[in-house]
């Protein structure tokens, strides 16, 4: 079957000497894989590797079939450039890390254009701005919307609990938060990508933040792992 879609690139992995394998999440059939041969070749001209940069946003004519695991690209163009988010050593580690998680995270191979919508929003918005140091934790506590554990609304409590994802009045156990964490917690909910820029945060303080955000993620997700990439953000931000 022939096919046409817009499509968001979240994980690339290099086969044999001039293959690679292409994992994106498209706007019509939600997770696919496409397998691009000989596009490492200097040989090979209408289908170019940087089209296949993590968090591209590409539209694809390609060769679809249910009992195929790899699918085939005909041909793809950029309908939304995105150099900033490439070249930019901070940024890109951002990239690396939240285009990780997505891939691990979403499987479906079904069209849900509420979630293709929020990514396709967010990688725009962070392309086109320069103020930008909390944009990971935003990004992953909207996406949390999506994945069905967004944190309750009850703002004035003075515990947070990972574990149920609501906020409380009482300490419950050892996955209650509170302090320091809770309070970015609270000044992030609710507020869109450009309000980050009012949330001032140590080096340490973002590295433990980060670190609940994903202790969160862990006891929503089954087999939810720790990102690879996560050493070299810290890096960057230190």
């Amino acid at each position: 079957m022939q096919i046409s879609t817009k499509a968001i690139v979240i994980s690339k992995l290099r086969y044999k000497d001039n293959d690679l394998i292409v994992k994106c999440y498209t706007a019509k059939y939600g997770i696919k894989s496409y397998l691009l041969k000989n596009i490492l070749s200097s040989k090979k001209r209408n289908v170019r590797p940087a089209y296949f940069q993590l968090f591209s946003m590409i539209e694809i004519e390609a060769d679809h079939k249910e009992n195929r695991s790899l699918q085939y690209i005909k041909d793809v163009k950029v309908y939304f450039p995105t150099p900033s988010i490439h070249t930019h050593v901070i940024k890109s580690a951002i990239v690396l890390f939240l285009a990780e998680i997505t891939s691990n995270i979403v499987k479906e191979e079904e069209q849900n254009m509420e979630l293709y919508n929020f990514l396709e929003t967010s990688i725009k918005w962070f392309e086109t701005h320069e103020v930008y140091s909390n944009f990971h934790f935003l990004f992953l506590i909207e996406f949390t919307k999506y994945l069905g554990f967004y944190p309750g609304n009850d703002l004035k409590a003075p515990f947070f609990n990972l574990l149920e994802g609501k906020f409380q009045n009482e300490k419950t156990g050892i996955y209650c938060v509170s302090g320091q964490n809770l309070t970015f917690l609270k000044q992030l909910l609710g507020i869109k990508f450009d309000g980050n820029k009012k949330l001032q945060m140590s080096s340490d303080q973002k590295q433990e933040f980060l670190d609940m955000i994903l202790h969160y993620y862990k006891l929503h997700l089954d087999g939810f792992k720790e990102p690879q990439s996560l050493a070299i953000l810290n890096q960057v931000f230190h």
